[in-house]
């Protein structure tokens, strides 16, 4: 007699979730394929790895697909052998399917151009992306950039302080470059007709481009802005298959645009940003937008056209080649618009081949470039993008795609191609005609003798009495010390209380954790900081001291015992007299945060994996707070 396998928990998830997720086109695409090889030589993979058949497409999809035909399909159930359902059981079994769906794919779609059936693979890959990023199965590089976006609002973890360094210091090279210093990087101006949004990348390594499009905003005259926070519009929802972050991410960016009443959303070139935003979030965030989205190609083109902006080409002369980023071709058909922009501003201009919505993925898409266990075998499959490269005898590759630099740049560093990579909007910025201003001489704007004598400024007798002014030795010494007397809950007065540790003085907030070691750690840190601190075991204590408290901050467990989480939570948001109080989630089961993120409710203000260290937590308290940028 056989012994009945016992499948993990993770497994039971992975597969109760799967049918969640089906809908018309992903059952459509997983029922539909004939296994008639069509997709085989599409996939540059396949392409880069002869006589290994796990690579290609219709193979990987049935990893995916054994598992819809066993617990979704009635044929898996009556002929399982026949349509060879299968499942997943152990935690092997996940990891393996995981090496498959990110180690193998990088969601390119150009199997699914080459399909006569219409199968979508890369669409179900994603959707089985999600599922293993739901029970925590996922490339390190994927949870990292993941998390860097639920909290901090981009996808590379830039802080609020450098992001406004680098615009200020782009603003500072650029009025210097051009001699003017009118010339402005505005942030967070209201009513403007442009709200500009970025890849993070450009802030961390290529600041130059939002100078480039900074210069070409100023000579076009536009009435435009940048936002200190919501800035980031790539989506990293989009390639680890998670619609919570991918929603929670879009409904950011447009929230801002309303906020700063801007009449239209400016993309930077990113091809998985271009997609995701405009494409793709919409939807995940259920968002019915009131405003106007388009790449900054399309704008840098209209600018031309309308004459707000005059280019000379013979700036750019070396021989170019475009690559064709696989979101902006293959799944948004944005690839005339790039090609007529390049033409205008480059003399010397060079097609690869293939090309448009048939071009070669440049190796990192689809997350690729976060995963380095992939590396050896992403930089393997590279050598059908480096063929395509050489046979242009280009000496630049031009693509509207930051993640494309990146995947481009490593190929070339690789196979030795000494190919430089760039982007239209620093071709256009360096094709850019600046007209001269004319200069009026001082003298002629005001004439000497209509200067007002000194003496009829201010009368003598109106200049401030000097008995009027407080003496330097009336001034209270105490006023210069840096260390003030805080009186703190019970009425104990301390001595002193150092500057730093007066930063949450005054400050009530409630720990809700299961976990006794974690909430006296989280307490003690909080409260050596000033803090007045409620604790909390369970949800029904936290919603109780909340509105007992009134507290100015609620630390939140995901998993304690008693009433769900998630409906204290949306109890304590739908209570118009906790409308002020602000929620961090501090979590040990970062798979359990759709249990707020889904709620129509607002997200909570800050989020946290544990372990979490004293200066991380500080750190967020403070921002969510408004104590510190």
């Amino acid at each position: 007699m056989s012994q009945k396998k016992e499948r993990s928990q993770k497994a039971e998830k992975v597969i109760e979730r799967m049918g969640q997720k089906l809908n018309r086109q992903i059952v459509g695409s997983l029922t539909a394929c004939v296994h008639c090889g069509m997709c085989t030589e599409s996939c540059h993979y396949v392409l880069a790895n002869p006589g290994d058949p796990t690579y290609a497409p219709a193979y990987k999809a049935d990893k995916i697909r054994k598992l819809f035909k066993r617990h979704y399909d009635w044929t898996g159930r009556v002929i399982p052998w026949w349509v060879k359902a299968d499942s997943v059981w152990t935690e092997e079994d996940l990891e393996e399917l995981k090496d498959t769906v990110f180690g193998k794919c990088t969601n390119c779609r150009r199997c699914t151009l080459n399909c006569p059936m219409g199968v979508d693979y890369a669409t179900f890959n994603r959707m089985a992306r999600g599922l293993l990023v739901s029970v925590g199965v996922q490339p390190e590089g994927v949870a990292v950039v993941s998390k860097d976006q639920w909290e901090l609002g981009n996808q590379m973890g830039v802080l609020k302080e450098d992001y406004l360094d680098t615009l200020e210091w782009m603003e500072e090279e650029l009025q210097d470059e051009l001699e003017d210093p009118s010339v402005a990087i505005p942030v967070d101006k209201s009513d403007c007709t442009v709200m500009y949004a970025i890849n993070p990348r450009e802030v961390k390594y290529d600041p130059r481009s939002i100078a480039d499009a900074a210069k070409i905003f100023h000579a076009a005259g536009e009435s435009w802005t940048m936002p200190s926070e919501g800035w980031d519009q790539t989506n990293f929802g989009l390639f680890s298959g998670d619609d919570a972050l991918g929603g929670s991410v879009a409904r950011r960016l447009y929230e801002k645009v309303i906020e700063l009443n801007a009449s239209r959303l400016v993309i930077s070139e990113c091809g998985h940003g271009y997609r995701s935003t405009r494409c793709e979030g919409p939807n995940w965030a259920a968002f019915d937008i009131p405003f106007e989205m388009e790449s900054s190609v399309l704008t840098m083109l209209r600018y031309i056209r309308e004459g707000r902006i005059k280019v000379d080409k013979s700036r750019n002369t070396q021989l170019v080649t475009f690559h064709d980023s696989c979101n902006n071709a293959r799944s948004c058909g944005l690839f005339e618009e790039p090609r007529e922009l390049l033409n205008l501003v480059c003399e010397n201009f060079q097609e690869m081949y293939p090309n448009r919505a048939e071009n070669y993925c440049c190796t990192g898409g689809g997350g690729a470039m976060s995963m380095s266990e992939y590396t050896p075998n992403r930089l393997k499959s590279g050598v059908v993008k480096a063929d395509q490269l050489k046979e242009t005898g280009a000496e630049v590759v031009v693509t509207s795609c930051h993640n494309c630099v990146d995947g481009l740049s490593d190929v070339i560093r690789h196979y030795e191609l000494g190919i430089e990579v760039t982007q239209l909007v620093n071709l256009v910025a360096n094709a850019l005609v600046i007209e001269e201003k004319i200069v009026v001489p001082v003298e002629e704007v005001v004439p000497v003798e209509e200067v007002v004598p000194v003496e009829e400024v201010v009368p003598v007798e109106e200049v401030v009495p000097v008995e009027e002014v407080v003496p330097v030795e009336e001034v209270p010494v105490e006023v210069a010390v840096e260390e003030v007397p805080v009186e703190v809950a019970g009425g104990e007065v301390p001595e002193v209380v150092s500057a730093d540790a007066m930063s949450l003085a005054g400050r009530v907030i409630v720990v809700a954790d299961d976990e006794p070691d974690q909430v006296e750690f989280l307490a003690t840190v909080l409260e050596d900081h000033g803090a007045t601190i409620y604790r909390a075991a369970t949800g029904d204590e936290a919603l109780e001291l909340a509105r007992r408290e009134k507290p100015d901050l609620l630390t939140l467990d995901l998993h304690m015992p008693g009433r769900d989480v998630g409906e204290v939570f949306e109890m304590l948001r739908e209570d118009p007299e906790l409308e002020e109080l602000k929620v961090c989630v501090i979590t040990g089961r970062p798979e359990l945060r759709k249990l707020i993120y889904d709620r129509s409710v607002r997200p909570p203000e800050g989020y946290l994996d544990k372990p979490v260290d004293e200066e991380r937590l500080l750190l967020n308290v403070r921002k969510i707070l408004e104590l510190a940028d």
